[in-house]
């Protein structure tokens, strides 16, 4: 008997030893739905590069991830908009804004035919604020000579959560109209004066799917996934963009971006760049409560600001600047563990 309990205990040991060494480091992430396509593949690619860590990620939106990194429920938040020094300071330590790639918002609609739209500012700023009733308006018509618009109601559909791509979009709104900047203004959410709400960029989508007439906002894979229209849009310069990695990439190289990382890049100057444009960023603590996450997780953020920026070209995102890039990389090296 005595010699079957030391078999069991030895085989049993053996088990722990070996369950042991195939257990995977859990690194929690929450936040934007923007760059969600970009981290899937990055995380699913490092799993490859260090199989001792899992990233499970909750593409929640901006706002959902500045509270739970805040709150310390995650190891890591991620936003589309960047904190506000009111937000900053409800932190229990210092926060850090690590910007990864930039993209684009993009109008979409669901009109018969689906024609390609030109529109500007000012009429998606009256859209939005619900002047603009009708997608056969006089305004949306000398834009587009020759298209053959609907009498179709116009049906707003937004963001029903705190979304880093509304603080996109609506910092945008806010960058060409002082009506819209004191009525409305800018944040991860606002109070809409018209329209519904959709959850994520996928409830965004799929309500402009479904209604004829609806027009939405959506980060620029979205649309493409989805097999969804997109308007040219006319910028700084005068002239009408096709939201595209070129395009969105020509708004980040006139960004001017501060030494804390958080800066805006709507309405950028530049002949071709798009301007409804904006980065997104990874939210860290400067000192990382565990010591093994934290170093685990400073060896992924290297990885992605190096290896993983050459991924952001294939889902329309557009990579840092590489003086960008240097300058991130040595602000990851103060993160603390």
């Amino acid at each position: 008997m005595k010699k079957l309990i030391l078999f069991l205990l030895g085989t049993g040991c053996l088990f722990a030893a070996q369950t042991g060494a195939h257990a995977q480091l859990l690194i929690n992430g929450a936040g934007a739905t923007f760059p969600y396509p970009i981290y899937s593949k990055w995380f699913d690619e490092y799993a490859k590069v260090d199989p001792s860590v899992r990233f499970n990620y909750q593409s929640i939106g901006s706002g959902g991830g500045q509270k739970q990194i805040t709150a310390q429920t995650v190891d890591f938040g991620a936003s589309d908009g960047p904190m506000s020094d009111e937000n900053l300071a409800k932190a229990p330590g210092k926060l850090l804004h690590i910007p990864t790639v930039a993209g684009a918002d993009v109008i979409t609609y669901n009109l018969p035919g689906n024609p390609k739209l030109k529109l500007d500012g000012d009429t998606i700023v009256n859209i939005y604020m619900g002047n603009i009733t009708k997608w056969n308006d006089p305004k949306i018509a000398m834009l587009n000579p020759g298209v053959d618009l609907p009498d179709l109601p116009v049906i707003v559909v937004h963001r029903s959560d705190g979304s880093g791509t509304t603080y996109i979009f609506v910092d945008y709104l806010s960058s060409i109209s002082p009506v819209w900047a004191d009525s409305v203004g800018k944040g991860t959410s606002v109070k809409w004066p018209v329209g519904i709400g959709g959850k994520g960029n996928e409830g965004v989508a799929g309500q402009v799917k479904q209604l004829s007439g609806a027009v939405g906002y959506v980060e620029l894979i979205y649309a493409k996934q989805n097999k969804m229209p997109y308007a040219d849009v006319k910028n700084a310069a005068g002239n009408f963009i096709t939201p595209s990695l070129d395009s969105v990439t020509t708004a980040f190289a006139t960004a001017k971006i501060p030494d804390d990382f958080r800066f805006s890049m709507v309405n950028a100057l530049g002949d071709n760049a798009y301007p409804i444009s904006g980065a997104t960023w990874l939210l860290v603590y400067e000192q990382q409560k565990n010591a093994v996450k934290g170093k685990k997780l400073v060896e992924f953020l290297n990885w992605a600001l190096t290896k993983g920026e050459g991924m952001a070209s294939s889902l329309d995102y557009a990579s840092l600047p590489e003086n960008v890039q240097q300058r991130v990389l040595e602000r990851i090296k103060t993160i603390k563990y």
